[in-house]
């Protein structure tokens, strides 16, 4: 139930004490009592073994053959003689099965017992069966022993098998079908405790079912509702196209949860948030629709009403004080003022209230006070499990998994830990060496630049496919001498029009690339310009594609191309953790936090507004410039890997659950309500990030020779790492990339495994690259395959 305020236990267990008189006769053995299980639809129930009466006046072969069948099918067996014994025994034993000799009417009348027994109230859910004569002549109908209360008759039968037979298919039937009925009564008596409205009605809309809550909320009583073909009471305040999507849901046998209005007997709309869900009837069709509902913002309302239903026990009353005592340290208003009367309480009491008062509260501060609102009257259960939301809710790091112990993968722990900390805590100031060397350069005078009609013609062919995912970036690299972000900037540039955007003149914009190209360090093996220009060629794919298209402006556009190009600029080839653990001028500049990223958006800024040569804003309007420079700062942050969860969870949420709804619901070719989705201000922002954090880490999904240069090249930045670290005696940070003893597969392996798959995925889902992924299945086959074999190279070993 959509968050049911109660917790409900249901047991259906058929236990009977030991019989006082069994069933006897030669070579009788009293069965063992045995439990099965059950399984009907979604509950799970146990039964014992099935209790029999047999109600027989004397001995006779039909009797012994029913005392051997129950012998052998493990059911318990009572016999009596006298109706009033047989009706004395199941008051005692409430038995399953009671089987009535019907043959002889001189010695008892069975129709009159079974009468008797029938107007005994646990008898609903006993199945009774009257042995009758086998017929002389014509078949006489079975109306009198059903009128009477019997389920069915057995045509007189002393053959054992038969009567075993017989025994199998009254438990497998109608037995088992009293269980499930009894199980029914037992969730209808849940029904009638929840404290959400609950309301079941057919597939022409007409109620069969509301429980007391719903009464409550709604105002109706509940004879008033189930009187002859009343209709479900809607509001005027509903949008066509809303109830139109219910129904759609509902025929398709989805089920649906939203927002929606309820009609209250007094013609008050009140608007609730509703859960309904389809139930399939006979003939696989939808024959019922169970609705869960709560009014918004009406929590506590809906609670007192629901007081009035139920009377709770005086043991609940006491379980829910002892646990409001436990819970000290909710931040209630409520709750802290009700403790002490001394000056301090009373001030707490002040700021508290003045903090839950405040109109600038943040979202997850008014998610935590909810919750705390909820837990006072919360069950211990729901009340213990919510204590431990809090716990995670009040963490900062609300999107990064819990890795398992060091054990269970060291390929992954020592990547992920590597790449999503800023360093480990030291214990004292002066345990770790410091860095000394200052990581920015800016070189002191640039060359001659070239003019795109001006680059050499073996440089141009290596840029004839660039629009093309599977372009060689490595070519490139060669043919320039190791520039290649200098070349491929300018004709990506020119192609996206980002001079005429900015307003600036080629040359300004040329040496822009080249200045920035000359802050890449071309010693990192890595992090150097052809990285840069590999992300620049990735983002400018991702530009064209057709959704990215509908969602970004040209300004988004520009400062995409622009925070890709710049996004590791001075990059020195160690990672955060490692400059934090050495105590690098960057890491105390930037207080151990987002160092790298925080640098490179920094310093390429400086970079460009400090000479009017390579300006490129120099011409922009103020405040577009700011939108701008806040757009390109955002991506390179973006890219830092510590939030890497925070941002594909929001992009999954905000943007591709809603665009999926739309497809499910058939409203895809509603070019409004897609729009509205891609175009949103918070959700631009989601694209461009997703999209630079992609084309950041998209060489697992590039072809498979360059998949496997790239992982070399990082892998080699890795071990210079370890290297330099166990030089300095600095901590190592991610021990399994030892040159000496590490598995280049296995590493690639965990680095698809926990960042790559979810995020294409979901890009895949939104930009459309099948390609991309195509590449990406290939490589990670690749990587097994090395790793199956025992391999820790980049390549198998020459045949």
């Amino acid at each position: 139930m959509m968050g049911c305020a109660s917790s409900i236990h249901i047991s259906d267990r058929v236990n009977h004490s030991e019989d006082s008189q069994n069933c006897s006769h030669p070579g009788h053995i009293k069965p063992q009592s045995t439990l099965t299980e059950v399984q009907f639809g979604p509950m799970k129930l146990y039964e014992d073994q099935l209790q029999v009466l047999l109600v027989f006046a004397k001995d006779d072969a039909q009797s012994n053959s029913f005392c051997w069948a129950c012998e052998r099918a493990g059911f318990r067996c009572n016999v009596s003689r006298t109706p009033e014994a047989a009706l004395e025994s199941f008051q005692e034993k409430n038995h399953d099965l009671i089987i009535i000799d019907h043959r002889h009417s001189r010695c008892f009348d069975a129709e009159a017992l079974c009468r008797s027994i029938r107007g005994i109230s646990c008898s609903h859910n006993t199945v009774i069966v009257a042995v009758v004569k086998r017929p002389d002549r014509e078949e006489a109908t079975v109306m009198p022993l059903i009128s009477a209360g019997f389920n069915r008759r057995y045509v007189e039968n002393p053959n054992m098998m038969s009567c075993y037979n017989e025994l199998l298919q009254l438990h497998h039937g109608e037995i088992r079908a009293q269980i499930k009925l009894r199980a029914c009564n037992a969730v209808f008596t849940a029904l009638e405790q929840s404290q959400e409205a609950i309301e079941i009605s057919s597939e022409d809309h007409i109620i069969q079912y509301v429980n007391p809550a719903y009464e409550c909320i709604m105002g109706y009583q509940r004879e008033e509702l189930l009187k002859e073909n009343t209709e479900v009471p809607k509001s005027e305040k509903n949008k066509p196209d809303l109830l139109e999507n219910i129904s759609s849901c509902i025929r398709r046998g989805k089920e649906w949860q939203g927002v929606y209005y309820a009609k209250k007997k007094n013609g008050d709309s009140v608007q609730q948030n509703v859960k309904m869900t389809p139930v399939v009837g006979q003939g696989g069709k939808i024959r019922h629709c169970v609705s869960v509902t709560r009014p918004l913002n009406d929590h506590n309302k809906t609670e007192k009403c629901c007081e009035r239903v139920q009377a709770e026990s005086q043991t609940d009353i006491q379980q829910f004080s002892k646990h409001k005592d436990r819970r000290k340290g909710s931040l209630d208003v409520r709750s802290t003022t009700s403790r002490g009367s001394d000056g301090s309480s009373q001030r707490r009491h002040s700021s508290m209230a003045r903090i839950h008062s405040m109109t600038i509260e943040a979202p997850i501060t008014k998610v935590i006070n909810i919750i705390n609102a909820a837990q006072e009257s919360s069950p211990m259960p729901v009340a213990e499990a919510l204590d431990r939301v809090l716990e995670i809710l009040r963490t900062t790091e609300l999107y990064s998994p819990q890795l398992g112990t060091k054990e269970e993968d060291p390929h992954t722990n020592d990547l992920v830990g590597g790449l999503m900390t800023d360093g480990l805590r030291r214990s004292s100031g002066n345990e770790y060496i410091l860095a000394t060397k200052q990581l920015h350069h800016i070189p002191g005078h640039l060359t001659t630049p070239l003019s795109l009609s001006d680059i050499p013609p073996c440089i141009a062919q290596t840029m004839e496919n660039e629009e093309s995912w599977d372009f060689d970036i490595f070519n490139l690299e060669s043919a320039t001498v190791k520039r290649p972000l200098s070349y491929l900037g300018l004709k990506i540039f020119s192609r996206f029009g980002v001079c005429e955007f900015l307003s600036c003149p080629e040359a300004t914009l040329r040496s822009w690339l080249q200045i920035i190209e000359a802050n890449y360090h071309s010693s990192n093996s890595y992090h150097n310009s052809t990285h840069a220009a590999d992300v620049l060629h990735a983002t400018a794919y991702f530009l064209c594609k057709e959704r990215v298209k509908q969602s970004l402006d040209p300004i988004d556009e520009v400062a995409a191309l622009i925070a890709a190009a710049v996004h590791d600029v001075d990059h020195p080839g160690r990672t955060n953790s490692f400059l934090c653990n050495a105590g690098s001028e960057l890491a105390v500049l930037y207080n151990d936090t987002a160092v790298l990223e925080s640098h490179h958006a920094a310093l390429a800024f400086q970079i460009t507004t400090r000479d009017d040569k390579c300006n490129i804003f120099k011409n922009m309007e103020r405040n577009e410039y700011r939108t701008l420079r806040q757009a390109v700062i955002d991506m390179v942050l973006a890219t830092e890997m510590t939030k890497h969860f925070e941002h594909v969870n929001k992009f999954v949420n905000s943007i591709n659950k809603p665009l999926a709804a739309l497809e499910e619901n058939g409203d895809s070719s509603d070019e409004d309500s897609v729009q509205n989705i891609l175009t949103a201000p918070e959700n631009r922002i989601l694209v461009k990030r997703m999209l630079i954090k992609c084309a950041d880490i998209s060489n697992p999904c590039r072809p498979l020779e360059l998949c496997i240069e790239w992982a070399g090249r990082i892998s080699e930045e890795y071990f210079a790492q370890t290297d330099e670290e166990k030089q300095q005696g600095l901590p190592v940070v991610m021990p399994v990339f030892d040159r000496n003893t590490c598995s280049i597969p296995k590493s690639q392996i965990s680095f698809i495994d926990y960042f790559i798959t979810d995020m294409f995925d979901a890009w895949d889902a939104f930009a459309d690259l099948p390609n991309l992924m195509q590449h990406l299945d290939n490589n990670f086959r690749y990587w097994k395959s090395l790793d199956e074999k025992k391999l820790h190279s980049l390549r198998p070993p020459p045949e």
